[in-house]
């Protein structure tokens, strides 16, 4: 068995049956395509890799050979590996160039096949194959007007840019994350493509001075899970995350907030075709703040005060809204009854019920109320978000 099966499916099937042909070029960033390969395998793809001479100095073959479990392809051969691997729709799934610099990014504008990934290029750009590029350079690369008007003849062409992101004077590649995201996306269903769907999730910190605060334990987990299913299921997704406990992603448009007064102050830009609302928000907050730290040598007393329901706020700006509703010590019938009431009280079309104890956990077990019917569900956050944005997909 080689080393690559081991780790086959290791973290989910969403690629199983997918055949992805990535492009390695001649970036410095060509580093990352070893972890990225095998996070895409980990999801169950198979990997066809084919690389530059430049690349090949970068990174070696046999590294890249033991990642996949395919040896590269740097040079085509008699065996016509651009035709045999892309030459037709029932070939490859995709083709992804990571790294694209941005003298590959230029040779596929242009038609120039002088590189087996150049080659490869042409040919799956012909054959309607769904094609991809993560560039990374320089900034003032990617600035060049020929640089940046090629990016734009690709994307008018129907091909992806995934990033770059900015970093001072670097575009930096895609992460490894993004990139199987991607993927995902543009392998699978996309039933909730051209739709604008809001996720509003994480924990509300309410100060009491400067450096306490009423919150609670809610990670954010769940309101990420939803958000980059969202993504790959084809929505345009907007993320509102308070506190949490999860590194958020630069490809997902991320707006944060502290107080729930900040949530309520970004409610005018509410004009989403769903909106999901996992997070944990506080009902009270103190009624004065004190500046700098309260003293611990004694007791203080701290008066609190209601903060405004959001619910209802969103439920006036978007007639299909998700909520979540967490009880603690309750049974499945009693935790879908106050799912059912807290739906009747704000005229949300669904209620998502679970335990406080799951939180912060990699899997779990919900109850989706709606108007007609219950569901139990259990598993990963991520099989979660699948069946409540299938339901989602069904309402709007």
């Amino acid at each position: 068995m080689h080393p690559s099966e081991e780790i086959f499916c290791e973290k989910s099937s969403r690629l199983r049956g997918k055949t992805i042909v990535i492009g390695i070029t001649g970036s410095i960033a060509a580093t990352e395509c070893f972890s990225t390969i095998r996070e895409l395998v980990r999801h169950g793809a198979k990997i066809i890799p084919v690389m530059t001479p430049s690349a090949a100095k970068l990174v070696a073959s046999d590294a890249i050979e033991f990642a996949a479990g395919t040896k590269p392809i740097i040079e085509l051969s008699g065996q016509t590996e651009h035709i045999t691997h892309l030459g037709d729709a029932s070939a490859a799934d995709l083709f992804l160039v990571y790294p694209a610099t941005a003298n590959t990014i230029s040779k596929m504008a242009h038609g120039i096949d002088d590189t087996a990934v150049t080659s490869m290029a042409t040919v799956a750009l012909g054959s309607k194959i769904p094609v991809a590029v993560a560039p990374a350079m320089h900034v003032q690369m990617l600035e060049n007007p020929a640089v940046s008007g090629n990016i734009r003849t690709l994307s008018e062409w129907g091909v992806h840019i995934i990033g770059p992101h900015r970093d001072g004077i670097k575009a930096k590649v895609a992460s490894k994350d993004e990139i199987v995201s991607w993927a995902v996306k543009l392998l699978s269903r996309n039933d909730l493509a051209d739709r604008r769907i809001l996720v509003i999730g994480g924990r509300s910190e309410e100060p009491i001075d400067s450096m306490r605060m009423i919150t609670n334990r809610s990670s954010g987990l769940m309101a990420l899970a939803l958000a980059k299913r969202a993504f790959e299921r084809g929505a345009e997704v907007n993320l509102w995350m308070g506190g949490c406990s999860v590194s958020l992603p630069d490809f997902l448009k991320v707006e944060r907030f502290t107080t729930v007064s900040d949530l309520v102050g970004m409610m005018d830009k509410v004009d989403h075709d769903l909106v999901i609302v996992p997070a944990a928000l506080a009902d009270f907050t103190p009624m004065e703040k004190k500046e700098g730290k309260i003293s611990s040598d004694g007791p203080f007393d701290v008066k609190l005060e209601p903060v405004p329901k959001v619910l209802p706020m969103i439920r006036k700006r978007c007639k299909n809204v998700i909520g979540f509703k967490a009880e603690s010590g309750h049974s499945l019938e009693e935790l879908e009854e106050r799912a059912r009431l807290r739906m009747k009280e704000h005229g949300l079309k669904a209620v998502v019920a679970n335990d406080i104890d799951d939180a912060g956990r990699q899997t779990s077990s919900v109850i989706l109320v709606t108007e007609k019917a219950s569901k139990n569900i259990t598993g990963t956050k991520i099989e979660v978000s699948d069946e409540i944005l299938d339901y989602c997909a069904e309402i709007i």
